[in-house]
């Protein structure tokens, strides 16, 4: 692939900056979550820019951020109506950006999704479309016409920010009889509730209400480590998508089935029939023993994800070394010594998992069982 001067310098500066950050880059960055019954948990990041649109970077750099963040899928999503670099950057094929990203990704273990966002007025506002294969049929007058084209081509089409201060001043979310029409006709299958450091308890309800898929992106237009703070430990917002193999069809049936979870923030939002078997595979009893002479159980409780998981106990045991409130950090364990009042062959510890959110405002309950050793 030949780049032309213009391009070759841009790279170069690009890389100088990407230089910077990855020698101050400390520590282990993957994101990292287990698989669930049934399924591979795959890490996606499906809403992101690069000089094509208006972003900061070039392809290749997406593809390194992903590479280094252990991200299994990115989507090139470009603006297809705005466009303010095309005086020093032309470029008429709209699928460009996904081009130059495939050709970077070849050698990765990163996928990358053709995808295109269609940037209007509110209604309808932005929303992506993803596994299009032509992003230059989309570029219509009638945005109408654009979501029906995206369909054409087999799209998984969502709703992206709609509480984006730009265009919902109050940060609403203004669900209109155009976007109700684009529900019905299977136009609009997704809402992102979390798009760069924003959340919105509405789109969430807007989820749950009308069964849209649930999303959560970056939208980068910068560096993911300037936005993120990830050498200071942040980490940037993802999907988590539950499919039956890392392809291309396998992620786009999960997708459109709604088999998804955010991570932001070191929090957790889901539908619960996803939500609670991801926090299922993340924690365990590595060990669990009863303290000479009592009847209190040493209970080591693992957590094998990325997340952490502030725990408010619910169930019918205290204990001895904490109070009701406690926090397991990422890939770590905490240490329960459970008073049982006598000794049970098992029993089960209950705990309404505070930093997870099944709906707005409602947190899900798990149940872990104990075995103790007699």
């Amino acid at each position: 692939m030949r780049l032309n001067f213009l391009q070759q310098f841009a790279f170069s500066i690009v890389f100088f900056h990407s230089s910077l950050v990855i020698a101050h880059d400390g520590g282990n960055r993957a994101i990292e979550f287990p698989d669930v019954p049934g399924f591979k948990t795959l890490v996606c990041d499906l809403h992101m820019h690069t000089v094509f649109s208006d972003g900061s970077v070039w392809p290749n750099i997406r593809v390194q951020e992903a590479q280094r963040d252990h991200v299994d899928v990115i989507a090139t999503t470009e603006h297809l109506e705005y466009q303010p670099w095309k005086d020093d950057i032309p470029h008429p094929d709209r699928n460009r950006s996904y081009e130059y990203a495939t050709h970077f990704a070849k050698n990765t273990d990163v996928m990358v999704i053709n995808g295109s966002e269609i940037t209007r007025n509110m209604p309808p506002g932005h929303a992506n479309a993803i596994f299009i294969q032509d992003a230059n049929k989309l570029l219509v007058d009638d945005p109408m016409d654009a979501f029906i084209e995206a369909r054409k081509q087999d799209a998984f089409i969502f709703w992206n920010h709609p509480h984006w201060i730009s265009q919902s001043p109050d940060a609403s979310v203004p669900l209109s009889p155009f976007h109700l029409d684009l529900i019905e006709q299977g136009l609009l299958e997704g809402i992102e509730v979390v798009n760069d450091t924003t959340y919105s308890d509405e789109a969430f309800q807007v989820a749950l209400d009308h069964n849209l898929t649930i999303l959560g992106t970056s939208d980068i237009h910068e560096l993911i480590d300037w936005q993120y703070k990830v050498p200071e430990g942040g980490h940037r917002p993802v999907t988590l998508v539950f499919a039956t193999e890392k392809t291309q069809p396998a992620l786009k049936r999960a997708l459109k089935k709604g088999r998804t979870v955010v991570w932001f923030n070191d929090k957790l939002l889901g539908k619960r029939e996803h939500l609670i078997p991801l926090i299922n595979a993340s924690l365990s009893v590595s060990s669990a023993s009863y303290i000479k002479n009592s009847t209190v159980v040493h209970t080591k409780i693992k957590n094998n994800s990325d997340a952490p998981f502030m725990l408010r106990n619910q169930g019918l045991h205290d204990f001895y070394n904490s109070t009701d409130v406690i926090t397991i950090p990422p890939h770590g364990e905490a240490i329960l010594d459970v008073r049982v009042g006598e000794k049970k062959r098992k029993f089960t510890l209950e705990f309404e998992v505070l930093n997870a959110l099944t709906a707005p405002a409602t947190h899900p309950v798990i149940q872990i069982m104990v075995r103790p050793n007699m």
